[in-house]
């Protein structure tokens, strides 16, 4: 069963100046299945905060479609208010997330407000920002943002979109404003909320890391596309693509040195023939794609758009060689 699927899925946006359009996003399915963390991990730029802000609606896309609770997700403002209440969006910044002005009660009673809930909204504030662990919730009703520590911020963030009772949330980089020390409390706090409230999550982030910590999936993203997928386990102990490989190589705990990737990823509104990362792999540049017989494919053919299935895949000439023989 899938709870939320990416469907051949491309935006671009215009180009300045004459300049061509940029494919932003450019060609990706991707699954996520209820009770679910998937994690969407790649380099700055590369069209991953594009795409999560697509799934909210915020972005339509230019071809392609997202699909929720098998049905086509509807453009229009009424339909987008209600898919809204089903799909929370937790955002990298607690402290620009939050209003200055108002307090945390307001702060977390703001979606019911704009959604017309009609139960009791001190009950619902109160039993989100406990979900949240901030415990005794009332102590932290009339405390303003600049009150609290950067992993409480995060904390009541966290509550505003657990009160509307969402199956989904779309977390862009939860825990990269925050201090070490807290970081795992909020990743520890989301594992909990995934197995009390079987909530899917669509993590986005730079950091396989954390990956590691939290996702049960992993979708590694260069480029606009989607170039390698499958269980955390996999990915990170067994990587196919040299991308992955090179990601993974700079973490702490790497058993070998780190791979120097030449250059920047290439303009998104230029995007290479062939293989999209065939200009700075490092497979390519040492000969072993040569050896492998896929030298010229990796400049020349575009290895294609990974299925939306859990099933571990890989856009990669080489890859493919190499499990081949």
């Amino acid at each position: 069963m899938t709870l939320l699927s990416v469907e051949g899925l491309h935006i671009t946006f215009p180009g300045r100046r004459g300049a061509p359009p940029a494919r932003a996003v450019d060609g990706v399915d991707l699954d996520i299945r209820p009770g679910e963390i998937v994690a969407l991990v790649g380099e700055s730029g590369c069209g991953k905060t594009t795409l999560a802000r697509s799934l909210l609606g915020l972005v339509p896309p230019t071809e392609g479609r997202v699909v929720f609770d098998g049905r086509p997700l509807d453009y229009t403002s009424r339909a987008l208010k209600a898919y809204r209440r089903r799909v929370q969006l937790v955002l990298q910044d607690p402290s620009g997330s939050l209003n200055p002005r108002h307090t945390v009660y307001d702060a977390v009673a703001e979606g019911l407000r704009i959604h017309g809930y009609g139960g009791d909204e001190r009950a619902a504030v109160s039993e989100a920002l406990s979900r949240a662990g901030l415990r005794p919730p009332e102590r932290f009703f009339l405390r303003y943002p600049h009150e609290l520590s950067g992993g409480q911020r995060q904390r009541v963030v966290i509550a505003g979109a657990l009160v509307l009772e969402p199956e989904l949330l779309v977390a862009d980089e939860p825990v990269a404003s925050l201090d070490a020390s807290v970081r795992g409390e909020i990743l520890a706090l989301l594992l909990r909320l995934r197995d009390e409230l079987g909530l899917s999550a669509l993590v986005v982030t730079h950091d396989l890391g954390l990956a590691w910590n939290i996702a049960d999936r992993v979708a590694v993203m260069y480029l606009g596309r989607i170039v390698e997928t499958g269980d955390v386990e996999q990915i990170l102990t067994s990587p196919r693509h040299p991308y992955t490989q090179a990601l993974l190589s700079v973490l702490p705990e790497a058993p070998e040195a780190p791979v120097v990737l030449t250059g920047e990823p290439p303009d998104p509104s230029r995007i290479p023939s062939g293989c999209r990362f065939h200009a700075r792999c490092q497979v390519l540049a040492g000969g072993e794609a040569e050896r492998a017989g896929v030298a010229s494919a990796c400049r020349g053919e575009d290895p294609g758009v990974l299925s939306g299935g859990g099933e571990a895949q890989v856009a990669c000439h080489w890859a493919r060689a190499t499990i081949r023989a």
